[in-house]
């Protein structure tokens, strides 16, 4: 089956898309990344989603407006995909959507709203979209986050010691596969969340994000301004855990500079990019990593992959690319595997590693042109995931 996954995270910059040939052989999932491609929001949609982000206040209406541009962006990506990546042919796209908000109240998600309607997407391809995936686990009682945990559990299978995989996104999570233990995932804190709203302040906008952590580096981490932030007591909550941007923002961030007044820029983003490691480190230290596989944008900030490495000693620490996957694909790759799971009627959690109670079928399915034809059910689960290589 050809899928084609749709991707954008809580950086809220552009829309990943990457496609892939994916099928069952006895208990593994073979995966043949086909490509991957970034298309960046246009200026005026990217100001509206930050708009609507907590902790503004906003409307119904700019809600509505907002989910039909985002999901007419998702249906370009899709569409570009589909030419790009698959000549044409595909059968199923996977579209995450845009989160706008998760609502979290006392380590408890009560709800999750992802943006950008699949009809967008179905009516443009022609083809069937598997979306909205994280509201079935919530309803489950789990976090709904992170999912990449379904595909991260299968490609760390067989891997030596205890490994884990890392996504840099906005928000920061980790994989972890303890031999003869459940796969545990949750989300350590923020990764270029409060890097990437510093930098939009500091620059009245002209900048959106520390290029190659260049301002990171040129500042000194403050460990007073660190030790007020390390205080918060999300690090200290117990797995399986979420957060986002609805907590993790500008005026966040501001509240522990009153506290801890900071005037060199350059100090700040030094003190955030050391936050994301000592979290992202004590996280590990906390399962007994043994290795780190890591994607996601931030593994193109150089300053921040060094001090990762510098807080875990002894731990190796390599680009998920070293075992076939995209880092810069892995998410929207993730997500194709998660809907062609629910076609197949296959569940894409696991309890250990959402706190759902059970393993749930995920998201909801808008026909494409023809009717809909689902695959035979499969009755169990692949085990491991093996890349195939072109």
């Amino acid at each position: 089956m050809r899928v084609i996954g749709l991707m954008s995270g809580t950086s809220h910059d552009a829309i990943e898309a990457a496609a892939a040939d994916l099928a069952l052989d006895d208990d593994t999932l073979l995966l043949r990344p086909l490509g991957h491609l970034s298309v960046p929001y246009a200026d005026d949609l990217r100001a509206r989603v930050v708009a609507c982000l907590p902790p503004a206040v906003t409307t119904t209406q700019a809600v509505c407006a907002l989910d039909s541009g985002i999901g007419q962006a998702f249906a370009g990506a899709a569409v570009r995909a589909l030419r790009e990546l698959c000549a044409g042919a595909a059968d199923l796209v996977v579209s995450h959507g845009q989160t706008v908000h998760h609502w979290v109240e006392d380590g408890i998600v009560r709800g999750t709203l992802q943006l950008g309607r699949a009809a967008w997407i179905a009516e443009a391809t022609g083809l069937p979209v598997v979306s909205d995936l994280r509201s079935r686990d919530v309803a489950a009682g789990g976090q709904g986050a992170p999912l990449v945990g379904m595909t991260d559990a299968l490609l760390l299978r067989g891997l030596p010691g205890t490994p884990a995989a890392l996504n840099l996104g906005g928000i920061a999570n980790v994989t972890v596969l303890a031999p003869g233990a459940a796969p545990l995932a949750f989300d350590t804190g923020p990764a270029n969340a409060l890097l990437d709203a510093a930098v939009h302040h500091f620059t009245d906008g002209t900048a959106a994000y520390d290029a190659d952590g260049r301002r990171a580096a040129a500042g000194r981490v403050r460990p007073e301004l660190l030790r007020v932030l390390l205080d918060d007591p999300y690090y200290r909550r117990a797995a399986p855990k979420t957060t986002g941007k609805e907590h993790f923002h500008l005026p966040y961030l501001q509240r522990a500079l009153d506290a801890v007044p900071t005037p060199a820029p350059d100090d700040v983003l030094a003190t955030l990019t050391r936050l994301t490691a000592v979290t992202v480190a004590d996280a590990c230290r906390a399962h007994g990593v043994t290795q780190l596989v890591a994607s996601g944008g931030g593994t193109r900030n150089p300053v921040l992959m060094r001090m990762i490495t510098e807080e875990l000693p002894g731990v190796p620490v390599r680009p998920s690319d070293d075992l076939g996957l995209p880092s810069d694909a892995k998410e929207a790759l993730a997500f194709a595997v998660l809907g062609f799971l629910t076609v197949h009627g296959l569940p894409g959690t696991h309890p250990s590693a959402t706190g759902a109670s059970r393993a749930t079928l995920l998201g909801s399915i808008t026909p494409g042109l023809t009717p809909l034809r689902l695959p035979e059910p499969v009755a169990r689960p692949p085990r491991r995931l093996r890349i195939v290589r072109s």
